[in-house]
């Protein structure tokens, strides 16, 4: 019995496990937080736990699979996830002006959280197929209509920060993989023509109420502003070692809007101090290193490639969310990777590890020369 139990949990990469089962000990903490300022039953801290729990499960899961049955399964998964998006522009719930969820029984699902998922299996896939041609017109615009596909129809509920975040992977596989400098500066150019052409056609009036707070921040302190002015008070109050969980005053009093999710590095910055904050950050850091350095050791492109997106993606969101939370970038509503409040968007990260620790342990039980693998 006991040897079937190691047997399962071998080659597993156990640094990364447990740089992500601290993450999820500091988001309950901070969360748990969150709730004793609600004066009630705990509302997000079960929920959370609950997506926590699921999630490792998930990532034990799925790596077990080899790692050719992603690739294989990749157009599938991109297609379903352009069916998930059509579907919630029809059937979706309306949240905050946005068209982006299912809700059923009591659950809610974000199809733009699959949507990133979907666009890393496919453009791994899709490097590998390619044999290295990256030079060629032909990946660029194959791979640049996989994405716009993906991105047009986020945009359509309107969702800014995930098309950002999805645009952001594509262009950040591009630079890697060495497509010519020529074509990524033309691409820059094109971006910037469709922001413009987004602020005019696209963006909602609360998203540009958005992005001029960013530019002046003092503009309207009390309304749009609002939000990171207190941000920024509330982890300014944290000092070097934070008021302790529970007792951070803008948190507490409700003085910081959604504390869960898009502010969540505030109120560790404010219960936890400089030293929670820059944890959180050592512990990214160390994420994106380990994500790096499996990718070096990858078996194919696919391997290497996708563990390169999931890096991304991880990448994108911590630098979109803690900048909004510090007043460096407009906030987007993007949640920081195992940290934020969140089933869709922790669980999509879970199951990208997930992928990556599919990928890891072919490393490893080709070096021992053992295979132990779901065929």
């Amino acid at each position: 019995m006991f040897s079937k139990f190691t047997t399962f949990f071998r080659g597993y990469d156990w640094f990364l496990a447990v740089v992500i089962f601290v993450l999820c000990a500091i988001s309950l903490s901070a969360i748990y937080s969150v709730d004793l300022s609600q004066g009630k039953d705990l509302v997000y801290f079960p929920k959370q736990l609950l997506n926590i729990i699921i999630g490792f499960i998930l990532v034990f899961v799925l790596g077990r699979v080899h790692r050719t049955r992603y690739m294989g399964l990749a157009r599938f998964v991109y297609i379903f996830g352009l069916l998930l998006l059509i579907l919630v522009l029809f059937f979706g719930q309306n949240i905050r002006g946005t068209t982006g969820w299912f809700r059923v029984a009591g659950f809610s699902f974000q199809p733009a959280e699959y949507a990133k998922f979907a666009l890393i299996i496919l453009l791994g896939w899709w490097i590998q197929k390619q044999g290295r041609s990256f030079h060629s017109i032909s990946f660029l615009i194959s791979t640049a209509l996989a994405m716009g596909f993906l991105v047009g129809l986020v945009m359509l509920q309107p969702d800014f920060g995930s098309a950002m975040v999805l645009v952001g992977i594509w262009y950040g596989m591009l630079v890697v993989v060495g497509v010519k400098k020529r074509f990524t500066a033309g691409i820059v150019l094109i971006g910037i023509f469709a922001m413009v052409c987004a602020w005019f056609f696209l963006l909602v009036p609360y998203q540009k109420e958005r992005i001029y707070s960013f530019l002046q921040p003092d503009r309207d302190p009390l309304g749009s502003g609002y939000n990171v002015r207190q941000s920024l008070i509330a982890i300014g109050s944290g000092k070097l070692f934070g008021g302790g969980i529970g007792f951070g005053s803008q948190s507490q009093l409700h003085f910081l809007p959604e504390a869960q999710t898009d502010f969540i590095m505030s109120v560790i910055g404010e219960e936890l101090g400089f030293v929670g904050f820059f944890l959180v950050l050592v512990l990214w850091y160390m994420l994106i290193w380990r994500l790096i350095s499996i990718a070096g050791k990858g078996d194919d492109d696919f391997s290497s490639y996708t563990v390169i997106g999931v890096a991304l993606l991880y990448g994108i969101q911590i630098l979109v969310n803690v900048g909004g939370a510090t007043g460096m970038l407009p906030v987007t509503g993007v949640t920081s990777p195992f940290l934020s409040y969140g089933g869709s968007s922790l669980l999509i990260n879970f199951a990208l590890l997930g992928v990556v620790m599919s990928i890891s342990r072919s490393q490893t039980l080709r070096i021992n020369k053992d295979m132990y693998y779901v065929e």
